[in-house]
């Protein structure tokens, strides 16, 4: 199959293009606004799909929009019509469709020549109104807030948010670049009620929550403290988010403590989920020598020899364990029971730990007791 993309140097068009070459998809033509006419016409005389991006939003003037917008729509249409071939077309447009500018006028106008088209060849023809579309490369300081704020925050660019309030909805470019290959692969393509295609999901939200959660992807180096980045609206802009940092800033450091005994550092906090930490022990050192309440903690030592002994508060039972970095071995502190960790090995030794609740100076649960 020869798939055709228009608008490919755009912010759908990269993502739709990197999906399709990951798929196996090596008949994928790109043309931009840029392209020959020439060239766009072969192109369209061989497609087999015919996934429309292409559209102009700020032009320097507004009879760009006719021309961009729905006059280049309506050529697609002819070219595909006069290939006397069914040939699918999935058409980008906007909400703004539906307001009374030269922006939605345009859109509207495109719309109604791909459903114009699929009627008179029986051309299957998806006609998508998205919201604010946002992931990975889409332009900043253009057209969306998505992407002016992730780009300013993370090199430290002041934002504006005029009402804090203004509801957003907005699609993930994933999940619209998703659905574009369910319908290249034949999905089942049923419009709404409202005769458009869709994606799901959409996410609602307000500006300033947007503007919050992306400053706390940034805070989050210096607090340590992650938002739940696992799932939904604040995994896609998490994500995103960290798309656009710049490449000097890759990396950070982190606080390290460091006594006689080796160095301890703190790497990442969670609203309710722990924390995870590591530290180092030289050759003969101990560290621990405390008991819990109700925390508890997971050591794995990841290199070097490991002893680690046990001794309940109450009965005095005691409980020895060897283990080391050669093999993945996870002991786990119990609530009542001193603990402690001693290095047995002639190297350093170095674990990383798991608490299940953040540490608390005001409340730290950690009484000392020696083993």
């Amino acid at each position: 199959m020869k798939v055709l993309i228009t608008g490919a140097d755009g912010f759908i068009g990269k993502n739709l293009s990197l999906r399709l070459s990951e798929l196996g998809h090596a008949d994928v033509v790109g043309t931009t606004l840029t392209t020959q006419p020439h060239d766009v016409q072969q192109a369209l005389a061989t497609a087999d799909f015919v996934f429309h991006l292409d559209d102009v939003n700020r032009p320097q003037d507004p009879a760009e929009f006719a021309i961009g917008n729905a006059g280049l729509t309506q050529s697609v249409c002819n070219a595909l019509a006069a290939s006397g071939r069914r040939v699918p077309v999935v058409l980008t447009s906007s909400t703004q469709a539906a307001l009374d500018n030269a922006y939605g006028r345009s859109k509207q106008e495109a719309e109604m020549a791909v459903r114009s088209y699929g009627a008179a060849t029986g051309s299957p023809v998806h006609v998508f109104r998205f919201p604010n579309v946002f992931g990975k490369w889409c332009q900043p300081n253009y057209n969306s807030a998505v992407a002016t704020f992730c780009h300013n925050i993370a090199r430290g660019l002041p934002i504006q948010v005029n009402d804090p309030a203004a509801p957003l909805t907005l699609v993930y470019v994933d999940d619209v670049v998703n659905r574009f290959v369910q319908l290249l692969d034949g999905a089942d393509a049923a419009a709404g009620p409202d005769g458009f295609a869709s994606v799901t999901p959409q996410y609602t939200t307000t500006v300033g929550e947007l503007a919050r959660l992306v400053q706390s992807f940034k805070d989050s180096r210096t607090t340590l403290m992650t938002e739940r980045v696992g799932t939904g609206l604040v995994r896609a802009l998490y994500s995103t988010y960290m798309s656009y940092l710049p490449v000097g800033s890759f990396a950070y450091a982190i606080p390290q403590h460091g006594d006689p005994r080796g160095v301890f550092a703190e790497m990442l906090k969670t609203p309710d989920c722990g924390q995870f930490s590591y530290f180092t022990a030289h050759p003969g050192m101990t560290r621990g020598g405390h008991y819990h309440h109700s925390k508890t903690e997971k050591f794995l030592v990841i290199k070097g020899q490991a002893r680690f002994r046990f001794r309940h508060v109450q009965t005095g039972e005691t409980h020895e364990l060897q283990t080391s970095g050669d093999r993945a071995t996870v002991v786990e502190t119990v609530p009542g029971w001193s603990h402690d960790i001693t290095n047995i090995g002639t190297d350093e030794m170095i674990v990383m730990l798991w608490a299940n609740e953040v540490f608390d100076r005001e409340k730290p649960d950690t009484v000392a007791c020696a083993v």
